[in-house]
């Protein structure tokens, strides 16, 4: 009975032992409930901070992003041929200067000419600004008949970042060459300085130019303009089967014709018959007479006097 009554004590004092274990256990969580909540807390806390610096550093992209070359009209070469006729050359070439002027450009090369039939052509070449470029080329295929168009657009973007970058490079080299050349104490050195200095300066200098010349031909369109004349409209083509009226005039023009070869015929043998008809006269009034008074023989006996009668003798010695 002993050991029963000393057996329960020890169980007992395990069973609160255990429970005290346990209720340690539940403060522990609970503290660590707490201290996960806090911390969760104070995450949540900070959190604005953190967003606000992402949203600085995504700003920072966005920027950086911007900062990026875009693909502008600044950066695209146009260049557009247009042939036009029109009715009037000189008033039409007029129209297309006061287009351009108006839009803030200018005129370069001009070239005129005219063909075998007299008809006038002009080629021009305008300049225009890049965003005056589809107002002007519209204005110019208004002014008369288009013929032909023939529009071009190049992307140069990529030039135009490649010189800035090389431009900025090579000034920073020249600045180094200068700087080291201050710095040299040999003439040696300085006139080996001076040699690559020239040499970085012709490059800049080359740099500048062609950065000079993209900058132009992306700001100014270049449009080619030909203007040619209207040839003049050919006559409809009339009827030439003859009708009567055109018989009847040719029949009299070949009357009228046929007198004018006679009267020139006429006029033509006039001289050779008054030649004719004096020979005759004069043959009529003194050769036949002379020839007619020599026919009589010297005994007055002519065929006439042997050829008469008898009787008739007989009765004229009667008388």
């Amino acid at each position: 009975m002993r050991t029963r009554h000393s057996v329960r004590p020890v169980q007992a004092l395990t069973g609160l032992l255990l429970a005290a274990a346990l209720a340690l256990t539940g403060c522990s969580a609970g503290a660590d409930k707490t201290s996960a909540s806090d911390a969760a807390g104070d995450a949540k806390a900070a959190a604005p901070g953190t967003a606000q610096k992402e949203g600085a550093s995504g700003s920072g992209t966005a920027k950086n992003t911007n900062s990026l070359p875009k693909l502008t009209t600044s950066s695209i070469i146009r260049t557009a041929s247009l042939s036009v006729r029109v009715k009037d050359v000189p008033k039409a070439l007029d129209e297309a200067r006061t287009t351009t002027e108006n839009a803030g450009g200018f005129v370069g090369d001009e070239t005129t000419t005219r063909d075998g039939q007299g008809n006038e052509r002009t080629r021009v070449v305008l300049r225009v600004p890049t965003d005056k470029y589809d107002e002007v080329l519209a204005d110019l295929e208004g002014t008369g008949r288009l013929l032909d168009r023939t529009a071009k657009a190049q992307d140069v973007t990529d030039q135009v970042v490649d010189v800035a970058s090389r431009i900025a490079s090579q000034r920073a080299s020249v600045a180094r060459v200068r700087e080291l050349m201050d710095r040299a104490t040999k003439l040696s050195d300085v006139v080996e300085l001076e040699g690559e200095l020239s040499t970085r300066e012709s490059d800049l200098e080359a740099l500048l130019a062609r950065q000079s010349s993209l900058k132009d031909r992306t700001s100014l369109a270049t449009i080619t303009l030909s203007l040619s004349q209207t040839p003049a409209a050919k006559p409809a083509a009339k009827d030439d089967s003859p009708g009567f009226v055109d018989a009847l005039a040719g029949g009299w023009h070949v009357f009228v014709t046929m007198l004018r070869w006679i009267a020139l015929a006429l006029g033509a043998a006039l001289p050779f018959a008054a030649v004719a008809a004096l020979l005759v006269a004069l043959w009529l009034r003194l050769v036949r007479p002379r020839r007619t008074a020599a026919l009589p023989t010297a005994t007055g006996v002519g065929p006439l006097s042997a050829a008469r009668p008898v009787g008739e003798e007989e009765r004229g010695g009667q008388d």
